[in-house]
Order: C-alpha cells, then structure tokens, then sequence
C-alpha cells in the first residue's frame, strides 16, 4: 500500500508542477480564471472530506475494538460523505459547463481576450486535477462499500483488521490531496496594487 501510495504522490506531484509552472507563466489569467470557482462550494467540500476523515478513523478504531456495528456504521457515515462530496463536485462541474468554462469548444471567455489561453489552460487542469482526484474518492467509496460488506461478515477482529487500516489509509490520502487542491485552485487572491 506504501509503494502505491508513493506512485500516487508522484503523480499528483507532477499535476502540482504542472499548476505551478501555469501560475507563474500566467499568474493574471489563473487569478481572474479562478475568481470563476465557487470557494464556498469547495469549502463545503473540504469540511465533507474532513468529516469524513474522522468517520473514517473512527471506523478504523472501531474495527481494532472488534465493534463490528460501530465499524460499520461508521463507514456507513463515511460512504455517505463521499458521495455528497462527488454530487457537490457534479454541481460545480454543471455551472462551469453552463457559464461556457469547459475548455475546448465549450470555453466562452468573456473578460480580457489577452487572459482567455491561460485561463483556458488554468480551467483545464482544474478540471483534470479535480476529475482525477474525484476518481479516486469513487475508487475509495467502492473499497469502503467492499470493507462495509466484509464487516458485516464479521471479518474483522481486533486481531485483524488490516484491509480496514488500509482503505482508512486511502481515504485519507485522498482527503490530504483535497487539502493541498482547495487553496491552490479556489483561494487564489489577486496581487495587491
């Protein structure tokens, strides 16, 4: 699970040197591309991931006890997180597709024709960074539905809990990973003058 864990930061990583290298080259672009993300949306979906980050610990406690009714009730609330996360994330995606903000033959941009490639190119790794991570968390509500069914089975002792721990391990990459993208994408501030 480490080694794909790592695999998995060395991805994101090289998204995350891709945005870097975006705002530097086109810094007033990704500013004014940005003011078109709803921060109060993403930070409602912060605070779902983050609760759902403690939900998931508390699964994972819950099964080294050997509560299997809490366990699974817990990942019940975490499963649950997931998806209003997923169904946030589908409305922003919508508004975007209506404000023509899709790149490609969707992009409409309306303010300074000079900020329309970078904002295009800003709004496309917005889209790829989100979309991707967005596979993982249903990737993580699949393996969460999985540990559920096992749970109920009774799997789980505190003897051995193992593929618990490590789809909490998961879950919470995945949230880390929305912690770093939120700020980056959504709270980008124009420079002061």
């Amino acid at each position: 699970m480490w080694a794909f864990l790592v695999t998995e930061v060395m991805f994101f990583g090289g998204l995350f040197l891709a945005y870097t290298f975006l705002r530097w080259k086109y810094h007033d672009a990704v500013v004014a591309a940005s003011g078109h993300l709803d921060w109060i949306l993403g930070g409602v979906n912060t605070g779902v991931l983050l609760i759902s980050s403690l939900t998931m610990a508390m699964a994972v406690h819950a099964a080294q006890e050997g509560k299997r009714k809490a366990t699974v009730n817990f990942l019940i609330l975490t499963m649950i997180l997931g998806a209003v996360f997923l169904g946030v994330k589908a409305f922003e995606y919508s508004h975007k597709w209506h404000d023509g903000l899709f790149p490609g033959f969707n992009f409409h941009w309306t303010e300074n024709p000079g900020y329309a490639g970078g904002a295009e190119m800003f709004l496309f790794l917005y889209f790829v960074m989100t979309g991707l991570h967005g596979l993982h968390m249903v990737v993580g509500i699949g393996l969460v539905a999985w540990i559920i069914k096992r749970a109920n089975r009774g799997d789980f002792t505190p003897e051995y809990n193992i593929p618990v721990e490590i789809t909490g391990l998961y879950w919470h990459f995945v949230d880390i990973v929305w912690i770093f993208l939120y700020p980056l994408l959504y709270l980008i501030q124009p420079p002061h003058h």
